[in-house]
């Protein structure tokens, strides 16, 4: 089907100007109201984001792009006419791409599964027109292949975070956070980085999820074990973790998720790993059976596991509709004296609560902390550290739970 992209006004560059020259053109723009284009738009992550953009910055004009035009119109149409308008793009187009992006201050790639795609058009496009990049990217490769950019990045004068969603993304700056705190103290050596993740159903974020999820069951789970990176079995090595008051105890299990080496690699971590769990407790089952008796190479297609999950999906909106759409995040720095310390995150609606991350790196972009280049949320050239007390408070706007540099016996439960 083809697609047309409703041009954007371009912002002329003068024809001396130097890169750095170009990208402060666009950062002062964004200061009084700017465009933010949001790809995958019309999906419940880029719609969520757009609607937290508009809500935290309400001068913004915010570009929905998508391919759906008639759902993409309506959707725009809800955050004013003035404010907002649909922008029909096929993001592995990277002409059209480029043009879509002429005259944004800063592009938002929500147009997920990032699973098993092998090019980064949209960052690559992001690039070329010196557009600063936001991604909430949640694959390990794919995140490596866009740091792979980082030296073209920085030589175009581009800012771009990638990962920048709530996890990975608000739970890479926990982390990020707990580490710093901890060496600025001087008393002890951070010694294991765990994650752990509970969402309720699919906490309400629609098929692309789902998608993400089956995907990486047919991917070894990598961790970090003094410096070693090993290699398990996906949906393994369950833990029962306390996420503290409204949620209690959940069991949680190994996945691949980025944040595990880019913490590892960023943060200088020696031992790290991340865990996810979901409610009803016969979600957990029925992952553990597929990461067991599904062939590896029926997991690892995206196409069939597509297929599956638009079977699946009326059932699992129903199933939300019993089990909420609640998400945890719980962050644990052990030290090599013994002692702990957590940050702990909890959203009735991990649909809403999504689109608040995502904005908030997305602000932190607009305002000029983060330095050119490709970067992790938890490398202070992406999110100045001064800049992080910012972000967490705008990430965790309508949580239930909040705590960051607590120890376990202050938030913990006891209780199933």
């Amino acid at each position: 089907m083809g697609m047309v992209i409703r041009a954007c006004m371009a912002l002329p560059t003068p024809p001396h100007s130097t890169v750095g020259e170009a990208a402060a053109m666009k950062s002062s723009t964004s200061r009084s109201g700017g465009r933010v284009l949001v790809l995958g738009g019309t999906g419940r992550v880029g719609w969520s984001t757009a609607t937290a953009l508009s809500k935290l910055h309400p001068d913004l004009n915010i570009l929905i792009g998508g391919r759906n035009r008639e759902k993409g119109t309506s959707l725009a149409s809800k955050l004013g006419k003035r404010r907002s308008e649909f922008v029909q793009v096929d993001i592995h187009d990277a002409s059209m791409l480029e043009e879509a992006l002429y005259g944004v201050d800063l592009v938002v790639h929500a147009a997920g599964p990032f699973q098993r795609e092998d090019k980064c058009t949209v960052l690559e496009a992001a690039i070329s027109t010196k557009t600063p990049y936001v991604d909430v990217c949640d694959d390990v490769d794919y995140s490596w292949r866009a740091k792979g950019f980082h030296e073209q990045a920085k030589a175009s004068g581009v800012p771009a975070i990638i990962t920048a969603g709530i996890c990975p993304g608000l739970s890479n700056v926990m982390a990020a956070e707990l580490v710093h705190s901890a060496r600025s103290k001087k008393a002890c050596k951070p010694e294991r980085l765990s994650f752990s993740y509970y969402i309720a159903g699919s906490g309400g974020v629609g098929p692309t999820t789902l998608v993400s999820s089956f995907l990486l069951l047919g991917e070894d789970a990598i961790a970090y074990n003094k410096g070693e990176e090993i290699k398990l079995k996906p949906y393994s090595g369950v833990l029962n973790i306390d996420f503290g008051k409204g949620v209690g105890k959940k069991n949680v299990y190994l996945l691949n998720l980025p944040e595990v080496k880019s913490a590892f690699k960023c943060l200088n971590v020696p031992t790290v790993s991340a865990r996810f769990g979901s409610d009803p407790f016969f979600w957990n089952w029925g992952m553990h059976a597929f990461a067991n008796f599904l062939p590896i190479d029926i997991l690892r297609d995206k196409s069939k596991v597509l297929k599956f999950v638009e079977v699946i999906d009326p059932i699992v909106r129903s199933i939300d509709g019993i089990a909420g759409e609640s998400v945890s995040i719980r962050v644990d720095l052990e030290f090599s004296n013994g002692q702990n310390t957590l940050g702990l995150f909890t959203h009735r609606k991990l649909s809403i609560s999504v689109g608040y991350a995502a904005t908030a790196f997305a602000l932190a972009i607009l305002e000029g902390n983060t330095q050119p280049g490709v970067w992790f949320p938890e490398e202070p050239q992406g999110i100045a550290t001064k800049a992080r007390k910012l972000l967490l408070q705008r990430a965790t706007q309508g949580a239930t739970n909040f705590v960051i540099n607590k120890t376990s016996w202050m938030v913990e439960t006891g209780q199933n």
